[in-house]
């Protein structure tokens, strides 16, 4: 398995929510599950985005605590998982393979594919999962790990580091240093796409 960390974007980043929006118009990127919520929605309300896969393993393993912060965020935050594999090298993870992972687990939030990685690329995502948590203000407040479990550590996904800081930015609190970075399956570029902050 590859072991790749997360880019750790810089805190303060602003959510692309109009980038987001503008690629879903474009037909670029494709709502599965849900659609996106409107601005009023998301007004005040702080936003999960988990860069997600259909095949990798360090998604697979924690595929159930990603359920449970589905139903324990519902009301309080919005969650947003995307998509952003090459299908050209890895067709398991475009729109069949995402909607039969959603139905599987479950998952009642908008999932969307990013055929064009243009989304992965706006927010530096780097691996599979990759959790970016942003507040009220739609600020990044946190970049990093669900939790210290990795497939085969025997450590239970329970997404501990995430949900401190969900917690935190639920209470308009500073979020706890430091922040670990996810470690996982690396982003699958489209072949020669790859960004240089990537390599």
């Amino acid at each position: 398995m590859a072991l790749t960390p997360s880019t750790m974007l810089p805190l303060g980043t602003p959510l692309p929510i109009e980038l987001l929006r503008e690629e879903i118009a474009r037909g670029v990127v494709r709502e599965l599950v849900a659609p996106l919520p409107g601005p009023e929605a998301l007004e005040g309300r702080p936003v999960l985005v988990l860069f997600l896969s259909c095949h990798c393993p360090f998604v697979k393993h924690c595929e159930a605590e990603i359920s449970r912060l589905g139903s324990d965020l519902a009301g309080r935050a919005a969650l947003i998982a995307i998509a952003s594999n090459s299908t050209r090298t890895h067709p398991q993870d475009g729109i069949e393979g995402m909607v039969t992972q959603a139905a599987t687990h479950g998952w009642s939030f908008p999932y969307l594919h990013d055929s064009e990685q243009t989304l992965a690329q706006a927010f530096q995502a780097a691996c599979t999962p990759d959790p970016f948590l942003f507040d009220r203000q739609h600020r990044l407040a946190y970049r990093g790990q669900l939790d210290p479990s990795r497939p085969g550590n025997g450590l239970p996904s329970d997404g501990r580091d995430l949900r401190a800081a969900l917690a935190a930015v639920l209470a308009d609190q500073p979020v706890p240093e430091p922040q670990q970075p996810s470690i996982g399956c690396n982003i699958k570029w489209h072949p020669g796409a790859e960004p240089a902050w990537a390599r």
